[in-house]
């Protein structure tokens, strides 16, 4: 093949000018990751405290936020997937210029989310600027640089083994995320009255947020310096996918379908959980300090489970091995549920189990992906990539879109009182059976779409790669 073909391909490797793949990209990929989180995982946990808890904002009407902006997310990662797709390389590559371009503007607009000062504005102004600011950060400016960010692990090398370890890596970059948002802010943030009830500080929330957004500044920097870009990735001049090309492969593709539905009810009940934690802790236990170690505790579940999951899963199956890890981690939930636990650490140890079980589905799922992109190609004789991966990420934020709202909507039909102090005995209830029973349900539904609705076992993983390997030995 001469440099016309590999041209026209809009692929092109020069080894010979770069320095190899090693640490470095490993360490800046991983820090793309952090700096995301830092922001995103703030948000996600803490946002919707500030907007009821600081700003006094109905917990419903920030269910709408969640709403709207999740869908719009939907679009504008579509929009943002084509732009990038049609840019052309760079002395620094495809990818990585926008991630310097667009670090300060993410690192600002996250800022400005969470400002004290604007507490005793009045209703209007308040909801103006949520909606502003949180749609201009998250559907606007995250976007734009967590796609490129995403999309940058296949021009950093074109080896597999080699973009599995940057997911290794990338992983590792969220887990820590994770541990130092969720053990840290509720420290700072929280303090408790005469009576003990916990109430938030206006001031110190505006204070951790600066801090956050200057550390994803900086882990950006450190992504943007650290990586290199290998394969040189090039517009294809060829007329993108139809919608009625789409919606044929996602309406015949019974895999991407059913890990389609396993992954927005997983949604649900993550994203549910992670909100309703706060409160759980806050209103029902009355126990910050158990809400830190909780949110440690992923990360060594995560380190544990890394060293294990892929021998265990080419043992018994991706499939089967996700479909157990469901399965314990409903049963887990509705346990939690019938016992009425009233002790923070009882409930820190049966949580411990169940995020192992939820690990495992999270940690193969796009290794499950790979499967049904696999899957397509025995079944209809196309790979369709783009296709599969672009309608997996839009149902993921329709499934983050419905999360987002019924968080603040599920807050409200319990009755809590973003207002009072202190929340009635039926209102933490409410709040309890969110955290256990809705979770429960929605992980054992996931356990049972993988067992009877996900095509692919092992023993079907195994002859669609056998098949697959035949085709191309023959080409």
């Amino acid at each position: 093949m001469d440099l016309r073909e590999v041209n026209n391909l809009g692929l092109q490797s020069d080894k010979t000018t770069t320095k190899p793949f090693g640490i470095k990209d490993k360490v800046g990929y991983l820090c793309g990751d952090l700096g995301n989180d830092f922001m995103f995982l703030f948000a996600s946990m803490y946002l919707m405290l500030f907007y009821t808890k600081v700003w006094g904002v109905s917990a419903s009407l920030v269910g709408v936020l969640f709403l709207v902006s999740r869908c719009l997310d939907a679009f504008t990662d579509i929009t943002m997937g084509r732009i990038v797709d049609k840019a052309k390389s760079t002395e620094d590559g495809k990818f990585k210029p926008w991630i310097k371009r667009m670090a300060g503007p993410v690192a600002i607009s996250s800022f400005l989310m969470y400002q004290y000062s604007l507490a005793g504005a009045s209703m209007t102004v308040k909801v103006v600027v949520m909606f502003a600011t949180y749609i201009l950060w998250g559907s606007i400016f995250y976007t734009s640089i967590n796609i490129p960010y995403g999309s940058m692990a296949s021009a950093i090398t074109d080896k597999p083994d080699e973009r599995a370890s940057l997911s290794t890596w990338r992983s590792l970059g969220a887990s820590f995320a994770s541990v130092i948002i969720g053990t840290i802010v509720p420290q700072v943030i929280y303090y408790a009255d005469a009576s003990g009830n916990q109430l938030v500080s206006g001031p110190k929330f505006t204070l951790v947020a600066g801090i956050f957004s200057i550390c994803a500044l900086v882990c950006y920097m450190v992504c943007y310096k650290l990586t290199t870009e290998r394969v040189k990735l090039e517009p294809v001049e060829k007329e993108s996918a139809s919608l009625a090309e789409t919606f044929k492969t996602v309406i015949s593709n019974r895999a991407l379908l059913s890990i389609i539905a396993a992954a927005i009810v997983l949604l649900l009940s993550s994203f549910m959980s992670q909100t309703m934690n706060t409160y759980l802790f806050a209103d029902y236990f009355k126990d910050i300090n158990a809400l830190s170690m909780l949110n440690m505790i992923g990360l060594p579940v995560n380190l544990m489970l890394a060293s294990v999951a892929v021998k265990i899963s080419a043992k018994i199956g991706k499939k089967e091995f996700s479909a157990i890890g469901m399965f314990v981690a409903g049963a887990g939930y509705i346990l939690i549920y019938f016992l009425k636990l009233e002790s923070s650490w009882a409930f820190l140890g049966y949580y411990t189990v169940i995020t192992l079980g939820v690990a495992i589905f999270n940690m193969l799922i796009w290794a499950k992906i790979t499967d049904v992109i696999d899957y397509n190609e025995v079944k209809f004789g196309e790979r369709n990539d783009g296709i599969i991966y672009g309608v997996y990420s839009f149902s993921r934020k329709i499934g983050q879109a419905l999360a987002g709202g019924l968080g603040g909507f599920a807050l409200t039909f319990v009755g809590y009182d973003s207002l009072a102090a202190s929340q009635t005995v039926e209102v933490t209830n409410g709040i309890y059976s969110l955290s256990t029973l809705f979770p429960g349900v929605c992980y054992l539904i996931v356990g049972l779409i993988l067992v009877f609705a996900y095509p692919l076992s092992r023993k079907v993983v195994e002859e669609n790669s056998r098949i697959l390997n035949e085709k191309r030995a023959n080409n």
